[in-house]
């Protein structure tokens, strides 16, 4: 369970057959969502241990239960923005491969379950900037998610972590 009663272990929350579930959360007035099989833990935000000759988006590292996590900032990545983190925030832990990330959002808004036929492909903006980590788009309930693919967002070059 997370610090915010979202059942991440939820049997209704794990999806069958074509369906996926995929937590959605906010960054400014965008949604995004990923897959519930990789998020582990969503936790408040609290400020990270800075270190030296990291990627402009990345805060820093924390300490969770022992392992070292380290934590990239949403907005920065997308925008070039930072994010002025408040106790408002929250980091989403996911596991990427064989790692451990957090990332930092504005807010988590639901978990929701999305069959493949509804996901939409993303449009092609020749020159107009990198949508590779984009898997997808859904729309749900009068709003567009943007379907991140975590494992090609933290393959891309720049975004090595710790």
């Amino acid at each position: 369970m997370s610090d915010f009663g979202l059942q991440l272990d939820d049997p209704q929350a794990q999806g069958s057959g074509r369906s996926k579930q995929y937590v959605t959360f906010l960054v400014g007035d965008r949604v995004y969502g990923v897959d519930i099989k990789q998020v582990r833990e969503i936790k408040q935000w609290s400020p990270t241990t800075a270190l030296p000759n990291q990627p402009h988006f990345t805060r820093g590292v924390l300490n969770l239960r022992g392992t070292i996590v380290p934590v990239h900032d949403l907005r920065a990545r997308f925008s070039g923005e930072m994010t002025e983190a408040t106790e408002n925030h929250v980091v989403v832990i996911v596991a990427i491969r064989e790692q451990t990330v957090g990332v930092l959002v504005d807010a988590v808004s639901d978990i929701v379950a999305v069959s493949s036929d509804e996901i939409r492909p993303v449009p092609s903006s020749a020159g107009e900037g990198d949508t590779s980590a984009i898997s997808g788009l859904v729309n749900t309930d009068e709003v567009m998610v943007a379907l991140l693919d975590l494992a090609s967002l933290f393959g891309t070059p720049g975004f090595e972590t710790l």
